[in-house]
Formats: C-alpha cells, sequence, structure tokens
C-alpha cells in the first residue's frame, strides 16, 4: 500500500521542479528581454540629454521595439531613411543593435557632417573593414602624417596637367573598344560600360606596361577583390568565408605582380615602360615625412584604392547617363546635336581636355543629374568623436560621442524643397537660371562634400564624358526596355537592377 505512494512521490517532485526550471528559465529570459529594452530603447532615448534627436524604435515592419527598425533597415536603407525623414525631421537616431545610428538629412542639417574636422567625425572607426582590400597602412589603416601623404599623391596625380594627358588615353581606349562591337547589334550597356572603364581606368593609372602585358591578370583579381566586398563584410571584415578566402589570395597576388612591375621599372630606369603620367609612377616615388620610403605593398593598396572608387562611380554613373539620355528623346536629339556643334563634320576628331571640360554643358549636368537621382554611395558616415552640435529647421540639437553619423544622397538630393520635381531627370536644373544645385552650399552630393569630397570628380567626369562623346558620335542607340531599370539598393554600391540591353547602329557619315 505504501509502495504507490512512495512510488508517486518522486513523480511529484519531479514535476515540482520541472515547474520551477521552466519558471526559472521564464524569469531569466524576461530578464535578459528587459536587459536588452533598456540598453538598446531606454539608453538610447536617454542619451545625449534633451537636445539629442528623436529615437526611432518603431517601424511598420514588425511591432517589436528596435527589433522592426533593424529588419527594415536591412531590406532597405534608403525606404527606411525616406519614413523617418518624413516621420521625425531631419536629425533621427535609430538604434541599431549596440549602436546608434544618427542621421542628418537636408542641406542645413548636413552641413556639420562635411565642415566637421576628423578630431570631430572620424572616418577612420567607420571604414577600418576595408583594411583587408586595400591592405595594412593604406588610406584608413595608415596614420594621420603618412595619409596626408599618401592623400597628396594621389590628388598630384589627378591634376589638371595630368588630365589632360589623360583624355587622349581615354579616347584611344574607347575608340579601340568600340571596334568589336561591329555594326550593328544589341548588348548588355552595363557590362559594356563596367568593361571599358577598367581598361581606361588601367591605362591612366597603371601605365602602358601593365595595361598592355598585364591587364587580364589585373582584371581578374580586381574581381576577386571586388566579390570580397559584401554587407557581411562591414561588420565581419575576416569572417571565414569563401568570398572574404579569393579576396585575402586576390590581394596577395596583386601585391605580388604589382611588385614585379616596380622592381622591374627601377631596375631598368633606361627603358620605357611608360609615358610616365601614369599614377604608379608617382606612387613609386613617394616618401613620408620621416624620410621612409612607401613599400611596394602600399603602393599597390593605393592603386587598388583608385581603382574600386574609379571603377565604381564611372562604371555606374556612364551607365545611369546613357540609360536617362536614352529614355528621353528630347534630352538624346540635344545631347547629339551638342556633339555635332563641337565635332561639326569631322565626328572622328579628338576628344581634348578643354572640350571636354569646357563645350559639353548638357553632357556634363545630364551625368551630374544622374548622381543626384542614382548616387553609388547611399550613405556616407563618420564616427563622432566628440560632441556634435546640428541645427536643423529651427531646432536644435546635440549629437552625443559615440553615435555613428550618417547622410544619405539618395535621399537627401530628392527633396522637393531642394529640386525641383525630384524623381524626374532634368539636366536643365543645373543650367543658368535654375541652378538648384547651389541653393545650399551641401544640397548636391553627387562628389561628397567638404573637406573630404572625392579627389577623383575631375577625372570621373573627364573619364565618363570622354566615353560618351565617342560613343554617342559613333553610334545611334536606343534602349529594348520600356523603362530605365530600378536601383539595386541590395547593392553594396548601388546600379541598376534589370534590363541595361541596348540596341545599337553605327552612325552613317558623309564622309
Amino acid at each position: 500500500m505504501t509502495l504507490p505512494t512512495s512510488g508517486a512521490a518522486p513523480m511529484n517532485v519531479g514535476g515540482i521542479a520541472g515547474g520551477s526550471d521552466s519558471m526559472l528559465l521564464g524569469l531569466t529570459c524576461l530578464s535578459v528581454l528587459s536587459l536588452l529594452y533598456a540598453f538598446f530603447v531606454v539608453r538610447p532615448r536617454t542619451k545625449g540629454g534633451s537636445s539629442a534627436p528623436p529615437t526611432v524604435t518603431n517601424s511598420p515592419v514588425s511591432g517589436l521595439p528596435v527589433v522592426g527598425t533593424i529588419v527594415e533597415f536591412g531590406k532597405s536603407p534608403v525606404k527606411m531613411v525616406q519614413r523617418c525623414y518624413e516621420e521625425y525631421g531631419p536629425v533621427f537616431t535609430v538604434p541599431f543593435f549596440h549602436k546608434r545610428l544618427t542621421f542628418l538629412i537636408g542641406p542645413e542639417a548636413q552641413e556639420p557632417f562635411f565642415k566637421a574636422p576628423d578630431e570631430v567625425l572620424s572616418q577612420d572607426e567607420v571604414y577600418g573593414f576595408m583594411k583587408p582590400v586595400f591592405g595594412p597602412g593604406v588610406v584608413y589603416d595608415a596614420s594621420k602624417k603618412n595619409r596626408q601623404v599618401q592623400f597628396q599623391s594621389m590628388a598630384h596625380g589627378l591634376r589638371t596637367s595630368r588630365l589632360k594627358g589623360y583624355t587622349a588615353k581615354i579616347e584611344k581606349e574607347t575608340r579601340q573598344y568600340l571596334e568589336t562591337w561591329g555594326e550593328s547589334g544589341e548588348l548588355d550597356l552595363f557590362h559594356a560600360l563596367s568593361e571599358l572603364t577598367i581598361l581606361t581606368s588601367s591605362r591612366c593609372l597603371h601605365g602602358d606596361d601593365v595595361r598592355e602585358n598585364l591587364f587580364k591578370e589585373v582584371s581578374e583579381l580586381y574581381h576577386d577583390l571586388d566579390h570580397g566586398l559584401t554587407p557581411l563584410t562591414v561588420f565581419f571584415p575576416n569572417a571565414p568565408t569563401a568570398a572574404h578566402k579569393k579576396r585575402n589570395e586576390a590581394r596577395a597576388k596583386m601585391v605580388e605582380l604589382f611588385g614585379k612591375v616596380i622592381k622591374n621599372r627601377r631596375d631598368n630606369p633606361d627603358v620605357k615602360h611608360s609615358d610616365g603620367t601614369d599614377i604608379l609612377s608617382i606612387f613609386m616615388d613617394v616618401k613620408y615625412k620621416d624620410g621612409s620610403p612607401i613599400t611596394d605593398e602600399q603602393v599597390t593598396g593605393l592603386l587598388i584604392a583608385l581603382l574600386f572608387a574609379g571603377q565604381h562611380t564611372s562604371c555606374i554613373t556612364s551607365t545611369w547617363t546613357s540609360l536617362f539620355i536614352l529614355n528621353n528623346p528630347e534630352i538624346m536629339k540635344r545631347i547629339v546635336s551638342e556633339q555635332e556643334d563641337i565635332f561639326g563634320d569631322e565626328p572622328d576628331a579628338a576628344v581634348d581636355y578643354k572640350k571636354v571640360n569646357e563645350d559639353m554643358p548638357l553632357l556634363h549636368n545630364s551625368m551630374k543629374e544622374a548622381l543626384r537621382l542614382c548616387p553609388p554611395l547611399i550613405l556616407l558616415i563618420r564616427y563622432a568623436v566628440k560632441e556634435l552640435k546640428v541645427k536643423a529647421a529651427g531646432k536644435n540639437y546635440t549629437i552625443p560621442k559615440g553615435d555613428m553619423v550618417l547622410i544619405s544622397p539618395s535621399v537627401g538630393m530628392r527633396i522637393p524643397e531642394v529640386f525641383q520635381d525630384p524623381d524626374a531627370f532634368d539636366p536643365d536644373r543645373f543650367g543658368p537660371g535654375r541652378e538648384e544645385d547651389k541653393s545650399s552650399p551641401y544640397a548636391y552630393m553627387g562628389f561628397g562634400g567638404g573637406m573630404h569630397s572625392c579627389m577623383g570628380q575631375n577625372f570621373a567626369f573627364v573619364q565618363v564624358k570622354t566615353i560618351l562623346s565617342v560613343l554617342f558620335r559613333e553610334f545611334e542607340m536606343e534602349m529594348i526596355a520600356d523603362k530605365v531599370p530600378d536601383i539595386d539598393y541590395e547593392a553594396m554600391v548601388v546600379g541598376p537592377k534589370g534590363d541595361c540591353r541596348i540596341r545599337y547602329k553605327k552612325r552613317q557619315t558623309s564622309n
């Protein structure tokens, strides 16, 4: 009679113990969630005091505080920033895991972003994920003094006297490439301009010896480097992924390849390796302020950095500019007329720097407009080393130390109060009598702004305009699709997403 009771007792005790474990687990989970809520929600709301920007914790994507905004940001940063701008105004903060992302939208709010010195808003803490691509001691991984020397050498290679020589090289590469098109056909314009851009960039940056003898190897290695930069890279730059493995191997091979080129040039100074205007020649002679010479690995890293910046901007922008022009018959007609006015009865006449820089205002403004509508970088980021004061829409804000401070060219350059009919392709908005980009010093951000504006923007204008000048004079073109492709906001550097095919036919000349 006692056996059933004694037998039931352990079962009963076990049930109580199991209930206690479940309760303990539940309380633990509740405590963790409470701590997370306090850390991600309450703390961001209170940091910065009464003048801190409003904190965005809710999202239409999910009812869970903070989680919803993270998911929404992951799906489409631009759409989320646009929504928050409309709901919260020009300055707002979004908690993102353990980070605070504070956005400044609109010319007035953006001004401190571009004017603040590095001691207030720093790039180093933000772009460290590029070290595995560029290598150690290059750009954001270099000391401040060495970085200044590196940037000065880049600027030296991109000054006007060099651009005049680059124009002829870009035209030569363009005409040679277009010869492969034949008399007529169809092709993917994005793919074609990607190939052409890297050809012209290699000629100007690397020199004749690399372009003519090593281009295929350099192009393939660049491809692996480029594909080794993924969204995961930003947060975990050394994660053990296949893309990162190929990236690391490609950079090592690139260093080895250019090391041989540099050694050959130094060992054989009397041999003509290039005309001396390529940027590799400049980088080889760099000495830092302490007298130490630049290393071959750093030279390679600087070349990679320039190729990354130039390839992405020029390839994507030349594609967008062409597609927008082709999609607008009236603008297309005026572009062709502008080229005819410049070159008259000599459509094959050489393109020189003066013509490209001064005589093509409509093509120039079309490129600016393509950059306004489709900037390659949707976000520019800094780290607040110190508190930052911001005034916008009649309010004063204090951005706390430690915040990630961001602007979005994609959102900021489509504000209707700044740019009339902002979603329309209208290159005349930059022309005489309108000049909407000059309504504020920081309204237009096609190449960034302030002390960190892109030093390669003049090269980009020369490169793209030279290519398109030849292209529109050589061929009649039309889009196969009935609309311009969507913008691929899922990519690291955004380009067109959709059908970029064109139908082309060589123009008939009177000669």
